[in-house]
């Protein structure tokens, strides 16, 4: 191939040439603007801003936990990846609350002639919003929701196509999504063995739906690990180095779901495995439900009430706030609306400013810039009050 040169001034004054075109066509443009743009609507549709979603079905995942089925009302419903979340904004007294679930359906499903999200819940203990879904959505239900959300996901220019999963309780939920994408083929030349670890037989989430899936497809592996069933005739105890190192064949990118202990001790495993960050992807990892555990919490303050000052714009509000709560679930507690989806420090969507005051992030989940450290920027969800507090956040 050969490049014509028109010489060294008329090839690096290309500039001027594209100045000329863009005049001429200003000339020849509409004084009406054209309020039609493309790009905004498709931004709109990959990413809306709140969506309403109707409950179209409920059934029993295991005993201790339901799958609920949403259609979207305008029936779109956007792209998502195995393994991303849907945030339900949910108004439980004069709390506006939002929870993140992730969703355990798979991509294809939301594309088909009847498009449809799942997420499976469980009730394990009392809880919230929990509580709320079990004993107050009904089929024909509608609410609000948001989605997609979330990093974790298989990415096939980073990830290899040797998938081994590591799941603890409901923290199947984005493997489940998984392995229907790869049963159904849009996932090809994936493998996926899924360890997952569970207390009781009796009690296995999705274990129906996981069987069927395993039965049905060559490429998908699930492991059953219990910890409290001395008759299993399968793994038990715990999932261990040995246990991953026994299941781990090829170039391997590990995954993992389920709760921070269970995530202290895979990661602990991994590390001495030698798996390196590259190979090692997991979900947003909750912060401990009793802050005074975490590393470096001042013990003693988690008994404490403060005083926040809430700032947004011109208007102020005074809160009371528990030491032993996020700074976001007094905001909610006290009808105050703030906008969080991860739950977990990871998003950023709840991104505030301190005033003044002394706050404890956790180290589980600060997802801060080096920035918003030095400038006193934190984030809601993940961070608890050492003192009073003023603060400023967005106007919702």
């Amino acid at each position: 191939m050969s490049i014509k040169v028109k010489g060294f001034l008329k090839d690096v004054g290309g500039a001027s040439r594209v100045t000329k075109l863009r005049e001429e066509n200003f000339a020849k443009g509409s004084p009406i603007p054209d309020p039609h743009d493309p790009i905004r609507e498709l931004a709109d549709k990959l990413h809306p801003a709140s969506m309403q979603v109707r409950c179209v079905d409920i059934r029993e995942a295991s005993p201790s936990s339901r799958t609920y089925r949403f259609e979207s009302v305008d029936g779109h419903i956007p792209v998502f990846q195995c393994g991303q979340y849907v945030n339900f904004r949910l108004q439980i007294g004069e709390s506006l609350l939002s929870r993140p679930y992730t969703i355990c359906s798979a991509p294809y499903e939301a594309r088909g002639e009847k498009p449809f999200f799942e997420v499976t819940i469980r009730r394990n203990v009392p809880y919230l919003v929990p509580d709320y879904f079990f004993e107050n959505v009904r089929v024909g239900d509608v609410l609000e929701a948001n989605l997609p959300f979330g990093t974790f996901y298989w990415e096939p220019l980073r990830d290899s196509r040797t998938i081994v999963a590591l799941a603890g309780g409901s923290g199947i939920t984005p493997f489940h999504g998984m392995a229907k994408e790869i049963a159904y083929g849009k996932m090809k030349g994936v493998r996926l063995t899924i360890l997952y670890g569970s207390v009781k037989a009796n009690d296995i989430v999705l274990k129906k739906e996981l069987d069927e899936l395993e039965a049905a497809c060559p490429d998908i592996k699930v492991v059953h690990v219990l910890s409290d069933e001395p008759d299993w005739p399968g793994e038990k105890g715990f999932i261990t180095k040995e246990l991953i190192e026994k299941y781990s064949e090829g170039d391997v990118t590990y995954m993992f779901c389920g709760p921070l202990p269970m995530f202290r001790f895979v990661k602990k495993a991994l590390d001495e495995m030698g798996v390196t960050c590259r190979r090692f992807r997991h979900d947003v990892v909750n912060n401990p439900a009793d802050i005074s555990t975490c590393p470096g919490y001042p013990k003693g303050t988690e008994t404490k009430t403060f005083r926040i000052t809430v700032v947004r714009g011109i208007q102020e509000d005074v809160i009371d706030a528990k030491a032993s709560e996020p700074v976001a679930v007094a905001l909610e507690r006290a009808g105050i609306k703030i906008n969080t989806h991860c739950r977990n420090g990871e998003c950023g969507f709840c991104r505030s400013h301190l005033l003044s005051g002394e706050i404890f992030v956790s180290p589980v989940g600060d997802g801060r810039r080096r920035m918003d450290k030095e400038m006193g920027w934190f984030h809601a969800c993940s961070s608890w009050p050492l003192s009073d507090l003023k603060i400023k956040i967005p106007i919702m």
